[in-house]
């Protein structure tokens, strides 16, 4: 039953063809959706952990799910500190554990809260992601979900503008084809999509999606860091 994952179809067969456009309109505006009060106190909360640890430079993982990712990374990168945001509180509050690991590292939070909000609060905080993580985001791959995409989304420049390592995953080719293309746009950076094969899996959709057969995908850029980082 694990191995059961659906290939993912849609009537979109390349990068949409409205994406340079709703890129450049959202790079062209400010997005001045007001914060909530619980996504500003759940960013003071990690950024006071993370403050507490050092300061240490900052890995996002951004929609970490149950955490697993954010395990993986926070050994991966002992010397990091590693935040994981997802907006639902029933995965993030999971009691998760990393298989094969003696001890849990000690480098990382998980907290709960909308990514659309803690984007901008670091933004706005002046605080830049060394590495930066978008692992199997919903794809939303009906023609008419561009604005789903966080591509095509109004805080795609912001994610942009944190700078750093950006990678993100997929199982659907076109969400990181059209990820890449809408860097390229951003940055005017070379970057590609990927066939993309781990070593170890380190989401339990990328577990699923391997065991199920599927193709992944990824691009990755160095943003390098924003002015103030």
């Amino acid at each position: 039953m694990y191995a059961n994952s659906s290939p993912i179809h849609s009537a979109q067969s390349g990068i949409h063809d409205q994406l340079a456009a709703t890129v450049a309109k959202h790079a062209s505006h400010t997005f001045q959706k007001p914060v909530s009060a619980y996504n500003q106190s759940a960013f003071d909360d990690s950024i006071a952990a993370w403050r507490a640890a050092g300061s240490a430079p900052l890995i996002l993982d951004a929609g970490c799910g149950v955490g697993l990712s954010t395990m993986y990374l926070a050994a991966r990168y002992p010397d990091h500190f590693v935040i994981g945001v997802d907006q639902s509180a029933d995965r993030v509050g999971r009691n998760t554990l990393w298989p094969g690991l003696a001890a849990l590292p000690h480098n990382f939070i998980r907290i709960r809260a909308d990514l659309v909000d803690y984007w901008r609060l670091l933004l706005a905080a002046q605080v830049f992601p060394a590495r930066h993580y978008l692992l199997y985001p919903n794809p939303w791959p009906k023609i008419g979900q561009l604005s789903r995409r966080w591509h095509g989304h109004p805080v795609f420049p912001t994610i942009v503008a944190l700078g750093g390592i950006l990678e993100c995953r997929s199982n659907w080719q076109i969400y990181v084809e059209e990820c890449a293309s809408a860097l390229r746009q951003l940055s005017g950076l070379t970057v590609d999509c990927e066939a993309y094969r781990p070593e170890l899996p380190i989401t339990p959709f990328e577990s699923k999606y391997l065991a199920s057969g599927h193709q992944l995908w990824r691009c990755q850029v160095n943003l390098g860091s924003a002015p103030g980082a």
